[in-house]
């Protein structure tokens, strides 16, 4: 099936308002238990940024998962940030946690470095998936003789159509109509494992590793 693009934002009040009181538990704990999976007791200190960080909820997870840390999450949806700062409010992690809206590619993000980069679901909003890998090839700390850990969570295309309607039938069957909608949308335009890994060569971010994470998600990780 060939990849169909969605927008590359997700600032409907409305629909920002339904993702963010959605209940994402499962993938996103999911995600916090991946990353750890990915280096078992590595302690993750320092600053953190979280691309395409939505209404927050990983920002937060990923917070608490990792006590010495802060994290910066950036999104270019005005509408989820304004969700994201009412749920970092509500954790008590103003102190830890600050979100801000810019866009990729983003210079003042480029001459940045922190001690971990994350993403989750941002890759399948991208006509250029270049610019993310760019982005993260720029942030990573190349003084670290450990390597900075890179962990991106994403949508995985489905074969056809149909095998996209049964995901959202059987992972957000009860979820509200938006979502639905944009859950079969997000599929039909996310990436393969075969064209992620030919973006990373592209990008030469050769550390990187992609496979799949479940019948619908693929993750990407390494030390940069």
């Amino acid at each position: 099936m060939q990849r169909i693009p969605e927008p590359d934002l997700m600032d409907d009040k409305a629909q920002a308002r339904a993702y963010a009181e959605a209940d994402f538990t499962e993938p996103h704990e999911n995600f916090i238990t991946l990353f750890k999976g990915q280096w078992p007791g590595r302690a993750i200190s320092g600053r953190v940024l979280d691309l395409g960080c939505g209404p927050a909820d990983i920002s937060i997870r990923f917070a608490r998962a990792f006590p010495d840390c802060t994290v910066e999450g950036v999104d270019g949806a005005a509408e989820m940030l304004a969700c994201g700062a009412g749920a970092v409010a509500a954790a008590g992690m103003s102190h830890r946690i600050d979100l801000s809206h810019c866009y990729l590619p983003s210079e003042r993000l480029m001459q940045q470095s922190y001690e971990a980069v994350i993403s989750n679901s941002l890759l399948h909003h991208l006509i250029e998936p270049m610019t993310l890998w760019r982005t993260i090839a720029a942030c990573t700390k190349s003084d670290v003789a450990s390597g900075t850990p890179v962990f991106v969570m994403d949508l995985m295309r489905p074969q056809n159509h149909n095998e996209a309607k049964h995901f959202v039938s059987s992972y957000a069957g009860e979820e509200p109509a938006i979502l639905q909608h944009d859950f079969y949308h997000s599929l039909l335009a996310a990436y393969t494992v075969d064209e992620v890994r030919e973006q990373l060569n592209a990008a030469g971010l050769h550390a990187l590793k992609v496979e799949a994470a479940s019948d619908r998600h693929l993750i990407v990780a390494g030390l940069l």
